[in-house]
Order: structure tokens, then sequence, then C-alpha cells
């Protein structure tokens, strides 16, 4: 996962709203709160509190829905808590119990002497399930940190990449003049969800929606903007690699390579936009997002323009035109 250990307190510490919200609170082993959770998923341990312990997915969170919930209350009215006692002699990151349910104490005595956390939470258990999954999907999904500014342009997520001073900041700043909204400046933390999804954020939330400007300095977004103009995650979906123009180099003008760069295995569009006095590169970057977004709606303006030129060229006018003049000997 991340580059720490991703322990139970750190699960009840997230700073989740809305529907992200897991309402976990605990309720008893409170010694075992610093327990790592090493696997992203759950396990529903009806066999093992019915006494079968084979492929037991201990390292799994341990998840307690209605079902779990009332065997457990058979066993306790019926004083047969040996399986409960074999449960706990594995180490489980913790045990969550849904619908607000409550163990008896006899539950509470063997999780206290096994420091093993007992969490609990309103919500129903598929709900909790999918909403934990989300969250621990991205919280061990792989991740990196780049040098770069990450903007939202007409709805598509735009890593601006490029040598120091080249104008990163300045662009972004721009972009936002006209309207766009800033997720991240300098640097940009990427989580690869799902194994082909880029999610990028700011690496720290605290400065996250601030920017650097050489002459004004560090300016706040969110105050002068509103909050309109921001947003904490997005999508990468296009990668722009600002650099200075070389007059030896041989730019690309007709657009008709797609051309991709690697991140955490998966293959974004990259467009590399020279700069030089007169350029108006943020109007270049709006107009690269709106065509962006023609091309994922099947229409590529460079192909198409190549196809008419090659059905110009075999049409009979151009026939015509060619074999029309008398040869000169």
């Amino acid at each position: 996962m991340a580059d720490r250990v991703f322990t139970v307190l750190d699960l009840i510490d997230l700073d989740l709203k809305e529907h992200n919200s897991l309402n976990l609170r605990c309720i008893g082993g409170r010694r075992g709160l610093g327990r790592p959770i090493d696997i992203p998923d759950l396990n529903r341990p009806m066999g093992a509190i019915m006494g079968f312990f084979e492929d037991f997915a201990y390292q799994r969170i341990q998840l307690f829905g209605r079902g779990e919930a009332s065997y457990l209350r058979r066993l306790e009215n019926d004083g047969n808590i040996d399986s409960i006692k074999e449960m706990f002699s594995y180490p489980m990151p913790c045990c969550i119990f849904t619908h607000n349910y409550t163990p008896h104490k006899d539950f509470f005595d063997i999780a206290e002497n096994a420091q093993c956390p007992i969490l609990q939470t309103d919500l129903g258990s598929a709900d909790f399930s999918s909403r934990i999954m989300r969250i621990l999907s991205r919280i061990f999904s792989p991740r990196q940190v780049v040098h770069g500014v990450l903007v939202e342009v007409y709805g598509l997520g735009i890593l601006i990449q490029g040598e120091s001073g080249v104008g990163k900041s300045e662009t972004a700043l721009e972009l936002i003049h006209h309207g766009h909204r800033l997720v991240a400046d300098d640097v940009v933390e990427i989580n690869c969800i799902n194994g082909n999804t880029l999610m990028g954020a700011g690496a720290n939330k605290i400065i996250g929606h601030h920017m650097e400007i050489r002459g004004p300095g560090i300016i706040n977004i969110t105050h002068l903007f509103g909050v309109g103009a921001i947003r904490d995650r997005k999508e990468i979906q296009l990668v722009v690699e600002l650099e200075e123009w070389d007059s030896q180099k041989n730019y690309d003008r007709l657009g008709a390579e797609d051309h991709t760069v690697e991140l955490l295995g998966v293959n974004i569009p990259k467009l590399t936009i020279p700069v030089k006095p007169g350029r108006n590169i943020p109007i270049i970057i709006e107009t690269a997002a709106m065509n962006e977004r023609l091309k994922f709606m099947g229409y590529h303006s460079s192909k198409e323009f190549n196809k008419n030129i090659l059905k110009w060229i075999e049409s009979d006018a151009t026939r015509s035109v060619f074999f029309g003049h008398d040869d000169v000997i």
C-alpha cells in the first residue's frame, strides 16, 4: 500500500463526509487500535463463530451483520462461547458491527483480553461494505507523487508539467481566470484506482489550493476566486508538457499521431506544447481539452482531415484537373 502502516485508529480518524462517512466508533478493545490493516478487504465470520476455522480469513476486517449478530446471540444464550474464544486467538485487525448492534459482555471480555478493537456503525451491512471497500481501495492503491499543476478544464483533468520556470502555475492561473478549476499546484499525488483510473489530488491538503506565482508570491485560490474555482480530486485524462521552444526541433503540426505517457502502469494521452513569446498557452490548452473530449466521443479531427484530403485527391474533379492539361513535349 502506501509508504506507512495503516491502522484501525487511522480508519476511525479518516475525515470522511456525506456518502463516504463510515460513522465508526470504538466500543471495546481500545488497546488494540494500533493494529495494522494489511488487506483492503472484508470477511463475514459466520463460519468462524460456528466453529469452522479452515480457510478463516483472519487477516481481513471482520464484519458482523444481522446474520452473524443473531448467531452470536444464540451462542450467548446457550453459554457456548468456545468458538468465539478460538476466533480471537487469531490476530484479526478488528471486528465491526453494523446496524448499531452491541455484542454480549462475554464477547467484550474476550476481545479486551485479546486486545482486538470492537467497532460499531449505524449503517447497514451492504451500505457499509460498499463504502469501506471504496475507501480502502483508494488508501491501498498504488500512488506516485509528481511535480506539476493539476487543473480541470471543461470537465477534463489535465496535468501540466514542465521544467521549473516554464510557466505552469501562470498558465493554470489564467485558466482559473477563464472559469476553470484548480486541483493541485506544484506537488500532485496520483492514485491508481482499479488498475486503470488515475486520480490526482494535492499532496498536502493544507496548502493544496495555494499557488506560487513569481512576483505576487503565494496566493490562496479559494479566497481570491471562491470555492467554485477548486476541486479536491480529479481523474487525470490528459498530460500537457510545456517546454521552451527549440527552433531546431520539428514539432507535430497535424496531430495525426497519438502520444501517451505511462503513469503507474496506465497510458495517458500526452500533448507537448512549445512555449515562446506570443503564444497563448491557456487558449491552446482549452482547445486541446475540447479536442480530447471529441476523441472520447469518437471524432478525431486530424484523422478526419487526412481522410478528407485523400477523398479530394481521389475525386473525379481532381483527376479531371490532372489529366485535362496537354502534355508539352
